[in-house]
């Protein structure tokens, strides 16, 4: 079965983050490994390090996924290309360090320098980004975005393109945003259209790459390309769109965490909603 959990906040410490994911049952958890809104972070201290994972160890989490700063653009070029490959070699070490097996990363924007380049860009940072941290077995999952202005991943077409300028990689996979993937156009609620989205995963990226879910509703209708995440239920998706993807075996053991608002009923209230969903 699909896991079930939310983004938690790790203030007062990375192991905290596991205990508040525990005060949620969450069956998985995401997290920030630093600050995602400063370029560098002291490195991780290894008692904090042993803290985290013995306490991810003893409690009933079963997954961790990461995600990157949002400063990181490797579709980028000139400084700010060589900040998001440096960035992005701490966030795969930090990863590493902590034991956590993937790293949710936003693909970033071209710029208006065009989708070509862009994806050239990207590619070849990745490149860089995979040797300089060959010793490390954790996964990029590159986030499925809603297509807004200059931004890359708006189309699983890209992902396909990525793959291809990286011979197949096995560290790349793809994390697939609901309200994301709502905005740029694909529609998920009824059966034969999410039937129809995962053949397109399939053909594009292929379903063992699918390492991560975000799971949230969406203030706008389809084909927005307005990135407004509402809680589950509360948007224009559609509550069987999120009843598929919990009920689909293709996706068991994967990760499905909210990444909706706070406010309201907040992540206790869209967890139980997620809960019956799925069927318990």
């Amino acid at each position: 079965m699909a896991l079930i959990g939310a983004h938690v906040s790790i203030r007062g410490g990375l192991h905290r983050a596991i205990e508040r994911g525990e005060s949620l049952s969450c069956e998985a958890i995401q997290i920030f490994t630093k600050n995602q809104l400063q370029w560098k972070s002291p490195p991780l201290k290894l008692e904090h390090s042993i803290m985290f994972y013995k306490k991810w160890q003893e409690s009933y989490v079963k997954d961790i996924v990461a995600h990157a700063s949002y400063l990181i653009n490797l579709a980028s070029k000139g400084d700010i290309r060589l900040k998001s490959i440096s960035a992005a070699v701490d966030e795969v070490s930090r990863c590493r360090e902590l034991g956590i097996g993937c790293l949710v990363l936003h693909p970033g924007s071209h710029g208006g320098a065009g989708l070509e380049k862009g994806l050239m860009r990207m590619a070849d940072a990745l490149k860089e980004l995979l040797a300089r941290t060959d010793d490390a077995k954790t996964k990029i999952l590159l986030e499925t975005t809603a297509g807004e202005g200059f931004s890359l991943g708006g189309d699983l077409s890209h992902f396909g393109a990525l793959l291809e300028l990286l011979d197949g990689n096995s560290r790349i996979g793809v994390c697939l945003d609901t309200c994301h993937l709502f905005a740029s156009g694909y529609e998920l609620a009824p059966r034969e259209s999410y039937e129809r989205f995962v053949s397109i995963v399939d053909k594009y990226v292929g379903i063992d790459r699918v390492g991560c879910w975000h799971l949230n509703d969406s203030h706008y209708d389809r084909g927005s390309r307005k990135d407004r995440h509402a809680h589950i239920g509360e948007g224009c998706i559609g509550i069987d769109a999120f009843a598929h993807i919990l009920t689909d075996e293709r996706w068991k053991h994967v990760p499905c965490v909210l990444e909706t608002p706070k406010d309201g009923h907040g992540d206790e209230g869209n967890l139980s909603i997620l809960r019956k969903l799925r069927g318990y």
